[in-house]
């Protein structure tokens, strides 16, 4: 098992999510401006599988792309000059859904960034369910 760097409080401490928009459980890789790791744990008890969809619920591919984003979010607010300030999505160049996230998985989310001018970055992620791709993306990411 991967060692924790970041925990859901420390987490907070660099994100402004909370719940229910606070999309990453732990951190476990971090090269602060260049890449993280972080983990989701899909449970059954969250609000959108009430209605997404009763009786075969499945996490919306939206909120997976949000979990990527909230991760390449610590990769930049983890630098020192970007520290304390807010991380917006810019944009998805890119993305393909490959496998349905379901209750009971576990996501790892990598997030490499690829470019940072200014306050705009860019950077590619993959969220994987073992060890499978879920989904890639080409993301942009706006530090305000």
């Amino acid at each position: 098992m991967a060692e924790v760097l970041l925990d859901t409080v420390a987490i907070q401490k660099i994100l402004p999510h909370r719940y229910p928009m606070l999309m990453i459980d732990q951190v476990i890789g971090l090269e602060p401006g260049k890449s993280a790791t972080a983990l989701k744990n899909v449970s059954i008890n969250e609000e959108i599988f009430k209605g997404h969809f009763p009786g075969d619920p499945v996490l919306p591919g939206a909120l997976v792309i949000e979990a990527l984003a909230q991760t390449g979010a610590v990769a930049l607010l983890s630098l020192p000059e970007f520290e304390g300030k807010t991380v917006y999505f810019g944009g998805i160049k890119s993305a393909k859904f490959r496998k349905m996230t379901q209750p009971g998985t576990q996501l790892r989310l990598e997030v490499t960034m690829e470019k940072i001018r200014g306050n705009i970055g860019s950077g590619k992620g993959i969220a994987y369910i073992g060890d499978k791709k879920a989904v890639d993306a080409q993301l942009t990411f706006m530090i305000g």
